[in-house]
């Protein structure tokens, strides 16, 4: 890994996407087939430069940026120790909309309020979704209104859906999500430590390292989908896709509705994996027989049947810890249609991932940002944004 300063240091230990020595042996997977992805729109070598434009500064540990679905053009940023802060017309109200910390953990390490997402029908029902860890440790989900005030929520309308019983402070994943078909997706790390040591990637019976997906409106408190892969048995049937270590962010493209999952390795590759709209899901993608698409437990001869690889993984030349981004799918900047762009927390490099003309996967570096880049974010015509803990800044993505 390259030398780095001390504050990038620091902040690592913070948000500790950044892996750890060792690992178990994990149960043969149950086979699934690979999906054959399709190419992004715009798809090809992408030869397009980024930057980056300011939009506001002057946040605490900012984790996320979002904008609901209610037209008033507000982007809304997370901050790690539990505030939620609006941002319109290029200011900063000096209100949050919540003040999470109270029933939050110390924003150290990778423990905080770390996810945000409003409900599709936000502006007819004013509800929103939080992920964030406990004070006793539990990886939870929880649900608020906004208060009759719109740049106010009401902390008593707190209702916590999801309460995941942890070990360690690390690998808490903490993105939320509503995804095309109108369910409520949430991503939980393995529990921390290294290695995976209580083999929960693998085990399709925990809630750790996972995709998970619930219907927020079809019951108290939640209710299963019944197309969930494991909704009639054979794993929890919360479960949407498993084998993940870390799956600090994910995005779904806007246009076609595929996923896009960046998971952060163990300490020699970082990977982004795929799955096409329409799919099933229940894919296994590896964790920890696999960090990316190389045997991980054992060191060599794993079995890999049914295990669903990468699109894309890098190694530690590159940077310790993927940030996961968004396919850009705005007006604004036609040179970046269709690309898919993500980074790394210590590397600070943007990359565009398309296809070539031979169906190949392609990583392109389109900016060499010199950020650590926690999250990138999305508002309401797809423009995508990157959120900057180093100088508390969000951007925007540009074409030069």
């Amino acid at each position: 890994m390259r030398r780095m300063p001390a504050a990038v240091v620091a902040f690592l230990i913070m948000l500790a996407m950044v892996a750890c020595d060792g690992g178990t042996d994990s149960p043969a997977s149950t086979p699934v087939p690979t999906p054959t992805a399709p190419a992004p729109a715009g798809g090809g070598v992408f030869n397009a430069e980024v930057a980056l434009e300011k939009v506001a500064s002057g946040f605490s540990k900012p984790l996320y940026v979002v904008e609901p679905p209610d037209g008033s053009g507000r982007l809304f940023v997370v901050e790690q120790a539990g505030k939620i802060r609006i941002i319109k017309d290029g200011a900063l109200s000096a209100q949050p909309f919540l003040d999470a910390g109270p029933v939050i953990a110390s924003s150290g390490n990778e423990q905080g309020l770390l996810g945000l997402a409003f409900h599709p029908k936000y502006k007819e029902n004013g509800r929103f979704f939080v992920a964030y860890t406990a004070r006793n440790g539990d990886n939870t989900l929880a649900e608020y209104r906004v208060s009759t005030d719109t740049g106010r929520a009401n902390p008593s309308s707190a209702k916590v859906l999801l309460a995941i019983p942890d070990f360690a402070s690390n690998h808490n994943g903490g993105m939320v999500a509503f995804g095309p078909d109108g369910y409520l997706y949430l991503s939980t790390g393995d529990g921390g430590q290294g290695g995976d040591p209580r083999a929960n990637g693998q085990n399709k019976d925990a809630l750790l390292a996972k995709i998970l997906r619930i219907d927020v409106d079809g019951a108290e408190p939640y209710a299963i989908p019944p197309s969930n892969p494991f909704a009639r048995g054979g794993g929890k049937a919360e479960v949407w896709a498993y084998g993940l270590r870390n799956p600090w962010r994910f995005s779904f493209d806007r246009k076609t509705g595929d996923l896009w999952i960046a998971d952060v390795g163990q300490n020699k590759y970082e990977e982004v994996n795929f799955e096409p709209a329409g799919g099933k899901g229940g894919l296994n993608y590896g964790w920890n027989t696999m960090e990316g698409a190389h045997c991980f437990q054992p060191a060599a001869g794993c079995n890999q049947a049914g295990l669903t690889l990468p699109v894309s993984e890098y190694g530690r030349d590159d940077g310790c810890s993927i940030t996961g981004g968004y396919v850009y799918r705005g007006a604004r900047e036609p040179k970046l249609e269709g690309a898919y762009f993500f980074t790394d927390y210590c590397g600070g490099v943007i990359w565009a991932l398309t296809k070539d003309a031979a169906g190949a996967w392609r990583r392109t570096p389109v900016l060499d940002s010199n950020l650590s880049i926690s999250s990138f974010g999305e508002d309401q015509s797809g423009e995508v944004y990157a959120v900057s803990q180093k100088d508390g800044t969000i951007y925007r993505l540009k074409a030069k």
